[in-house]
């Protein structure tokens, strides 16, 4: 009774041992989940940053800032792409390669890629990264972790061959049969769209506004969009022939939220956008479906097709600043607070309306655990749009509008750029690279990491009601 005693810290609460808590502070630090993803992040950020200030990067040397520097190695990393520098125009292949290499990295996540050095270096992962990269790919169970990272990786890179292969052909035609150049943006555009990144190799951007390139481009977009789990979940059920009755709720859930969201987008695009002559001066119907397509498929997913964005109206800057918001799926190289969360949040409204009090979803029970987690990430995640958005407004003298836009690209990964982001403005910068950080590693990541420990609640309180709305 006086040990229970000493460890009840007079609340209800008893403190639980913290694991490892003789260790020195730098094998502690790296034995915390939470902290293990950020150390990891942004010491690869420092890397990349570092290897883009060498002259060589540069076609101008010495022509790159240590900031632009790193708010590229971020937008890298993150899988954004928002661009501060043209692309094709700023960094040579050297520093090209630079940057699609950490595209790479991000999009197969930061814990993933070192969890596979670990397993070929013939060392055993400790726990804490089999928990983030179990997180990372969408597995529940630990033992399962070895053997999807192989399968996540085969995924990737034939994903991404198939994309180069297709996109070959018309490149070669594009760039009038320079082969190393058209094998060169090929490449790159491959692993920038199935990770969902908007950096482009072209300087114009032209390339992408035909089918023959923005076709392939966009499903691969797509495809990378809907998240590990749920691509190793289809391919399973293809080769095993699973009826699609048979997928998991997550999948359900992800498929139906994303073909409802692109599906709203297309028709939103076409009535406000159809008859813009700023957007589509002198372009024919096979051309403004092209863009719808664009619009609805791309904000959550790439920012490829740069160049029309500053054309659309203020409305559709609203709408795919909430589509961005939203982003794509869970475990996916896209970022927003995802569409599994917002297809939460829209149960738990419908149930609420309803007068019922268990969340379902194709006969089955989302736990309040899980209700609970995404309306306290989808509140996280808004202050930070909005505090960052207030932010952009006071250093740019730009509209909300733009701000939100900006931002909502930023946080979701998404690449799209208004012009807010400005090579010579650095609190600009400092303020998207944030959010860009914010957007890869996540909100809850982050309150893990600051959580270091667990505590068991032994007294519940009583209950009382409180008025709301």
């Amino acid at each position: 009774m006086e040990a229970k005693r000493k460890a009840n810290d007079g609340v209800g609460r008893f403190h639980q041992p913290r694991p490892n808590a003789g260790l020195p502070l730098p094998e502690r630090m790296l034995s915390h989940p939470g902290l293990l993803t950020i150390v990891y992040f942004l010491g690869l950020v420092a890397l990349i940053t570092v290897l883009l200030l060498i002259p060589a990067a540069s076609r101008e040397p010495g022509s790159t800032s240590p900031l632009v520097a790193l708010f590229t190695a971020v937008s890298a990393l993150s899988t954004c792409g928002i661009p501060v520098e043209n692309t094709a125009t700023h960094w040579t292949v050297f520093g090209q390669a630079i940057i699609l290499v950490g595209v790479q990295l991000g999009g197969l996540g930061v814990m993933t890629f070192a969890a596979m050095i670990t397993l070929f270096l013939n060392r055993k992962m400790n726990i804490s990264q089999q928990l983030l990269t179990a997180r990372e790919v969408g597995v529940t169970k630990l033992g399962e972790v070895k053997g999807v990272l192989a399968v996540v990786f085969a995924t990737t890179f034939i994903m991404e061959a198939v994309t180069f292969a297709v996109l070959l052909p018309s490149l070669l035609k594009f760039t009038g049969y320079r082969w190393r150049t058209a094998i060169w943006e090929a490449l790159f555009y491959a692993v920038s769209s199935f990770n969902n990144t908007g950096f482009t190799p072209d300087a114009s951007g032209l390339y992408i506004n035909s089918w023959s390139v923005g076709m392939p481009v966009m499903i691969s977009a797509f495809l990378g969009t809907l998240g590990f789990p749920v691509l190793l979940e289809i391919g399973r059920s293809i080769r095993r022939r699973i009826a699609p009755r048979r997928w998991s709720l997550h999948t359900k859930l992800t498929l139906a939220t994303t073909f409802l969201l692109v599906g709203v987008s297309l028709l939103w695009f076409l009535a406000d956008e159809w008859n813009n002559p700023a957007l589509f001066a002198n372009s024919d119907a096979s051309e403004r479906l092209r863009g719808a397509l664009s619009a609805a498929v791309m904000p959550r997913s790439s920012g490829f097709d740069l160049s029309w964005v500053p054309w659309v109206s203020d409305e559709t800057k609203l709408y795919m600043s909430v589509s961005m918001f939203i982003g794509g799926g869970s475990s996916s190289t896209a970022g927003g607070i995802h569409v599994t969360t917002f297809a939460v949040l829209m149960l738990t409204m419908i149930t609420t309306f309803r007068g019922r009090d268990e969340v379902t979803a194709f006969r089955k029970r989302i736990p309040g655990r899980i209700v609970r987690s995404a309306i306290s990430m989808t509140m996280a995640c808004a202050l930070v749009v909005f505090v960052a958005s207030m932010a952009l407004m006071q250093v740019t003298g730009r509209s909300l509008t733009d701000a939100l836009f900006e931002t909502c690209s930023a946080f979701s990964l998404g690449g799209y750029t208004v012009g807010v982001a400005d090579a010579n403005n650095p609190a600009t910068m400092l303020i998207l690279a944030c959010v860009m950080f914010f957007g890869r590693i996540g909100p809850m990541t982050i309150v893990y990491a600051i959580n270091k420990t667990r505590e068991a609640v032994a007294i519940h309180y009583p209950d009382e009601s409180v008025s709301v709305g």
